[in-house]
């Protein structure tokens, strides 16, 4: 059962409600285990977030993985590169198409950040500019899954064994996605960090989770997630004798999951399947409702496998009469909340500036950008819901 949040009116459409661009979907269930949660006296890390661990394993199936409950995918993937030993001097190189995150924790770190293009078709990374980009420098690649669509991960990972680089897979939109049949964050990377942000597939309002199969870096990152300690609380204070001392053996970060928000992670993650299926529907009515417009609709999957469908992005064709800025404004004239995905990193001030970035060098992030809309997409959507989007989306183009 849905906890019952009202949309707002439209402040243009007095007599429809604004359909936003994104909502959770927050159940009893949820809301029970929170209530819980505070009741119990453990609100920071604890039991809850050790079994929302465990519970991330088993649906990923895999028995070697070790998995590290942390407040944001921006801090599973510092921790990430932290482990695996990136420092100054080194590159990693990453997509310009991407959230500042992915990039802004190479430079925690005091290393540079590589930006290549993507593939025009599918939005994700471009492998040959990647190939194209590595120097005596480069130390890790990291992918990033854009909308929930797996990027080309068997020939990523075959370019890094041959260079020997590290790759860490930004897996914010990709759950569950699958490629070559398995899912994202069981393939052969040294580590994936999801994201449980509000407007993700699953949510604990903050929260990101670090995938590994390496246990020295599981557990270089669980003692970096808490200020560098080699004993989190729970363990202290849980202890049956006086177990209070520990040591500092690293100048480490503040970066575990509350008890409060794995609380609301153990139930969202159990109904991750469903909200997936759900937005397979969802997008497949998008498809149909939009088709023959002057647009490019998103790629799907290849045959058997999974798109997360956490974006619904659409770009405007050659032949659109309108100019993208103007087309959102009419949409959110007709009270439809959108975004874009994203502002391509070479665009902003600090990226450009530092590394004198050109969007000639980057053409098919900057035609996409200048085209794109991501339309609303999560499940508490209904068709309904697509059809007045798909109305709206006819009127502003028309």
């Amino acid at each position: 059962m849905n906890a019952p949040l009202s949309k707002p009116e439209s402040p243009f459409l007095p007599s429809l409600p604004f359909l936003p661009f994104a909502l959770p979907e927050i159940g009893e269930e949820e809301i029970a285990e929170v209530v819980d949660a505070l009741r119990s006296g453990w609100v920071t890390t604890g039991p809850k977030t050790r079994r929302f661990e465990d519970d991330f394993r088993a649906f990923l199936g895999d028995p070697g993985l070790h998995a590290i409950a942390v407040n944001s995918a921006t801090a599973g993937l510092h921790l990430a590169l932290e482990a695996l030993g990136i420092g100054a001097g080194d590159e990693v190189i990453t997509t310009t198409h991407t959230f500042t995150a992915t990039a802004e924790v190479v430079r925690y770190l005091g290393a540079d950040v590589k930006l290549v293009d993507i593939d025009p078709a599918t939005l994700n990374i471009d492998v040959a500019a990647v190939e194209a980009a590595i120097t005596p420098r480069t130390k890790a690649i990291m992918p990033v899954h854009y909308a929930g669509l797996a990027a080309d991960m068997p020939a990523l990972l075959a370019l890094a064994q041959r260079h020997g680089l590290k790759v860490v897979e930004d897996a914010a939109h990709a759950l569950p996605t699958t490629v070559a049949g398995r899912l994202v964050g069981t393939l052969a990377s040294d580590a994936t960090v999801f994201s449980f942000y509000a407007n993700k597939t699953i949510t604990t309002g903050e929260g990101g989770m670090l995938v590994t199969r390496d246990a020295a870096l599981a557990q270089r990152a669980r003692t970096m997630r808490l200020h560098g300690m080699n004993r989190d609380a729970f363990d202290r204070f849980t202890a049956k004798v006086p177990s209070w001392y520990y040591e500092v053996v690293a100048p480490g970060f503040k970066y575990n999951l509350t008890d409060i928000a794995a609380a609301l992670g153990i139930h969202q993650l159990r109904r991750a399947h469903d909200f997936q299926k759900k937005r397979v529907a969802l997008a497949a009515a998008y498809d149909e409702a939009l088709a023959g417009l002057p647009l490019v609709l998103p790629p799907r999957a290849p045959a058997g496998e999974l798109h997360a469908w956490h974006l619904y992005v659409v770009r405007l064709a050659e032949g659109a009469a309108i100019h993208r800025d103007r087309f959102i404004e009419r949409l959110f004239d007709a009270g439809i909340g959108c975004s874009v995905h994203y502002i391509p990193l070479h665009l902003h001030p600090y990226w450009r500036e530092r590394y004198a970035l050109k969007p000639e060098a980057f053409p098919h992030s900057q035609h996409a950008y200048e085209r794109m809309v991501s339309l609303p997409l999560y499940t508490r959507m209904d068709l309904p819901d697509v059809r007045r989007v798909a109305a709206a989306v006819r009127a502003a183009l028309a």
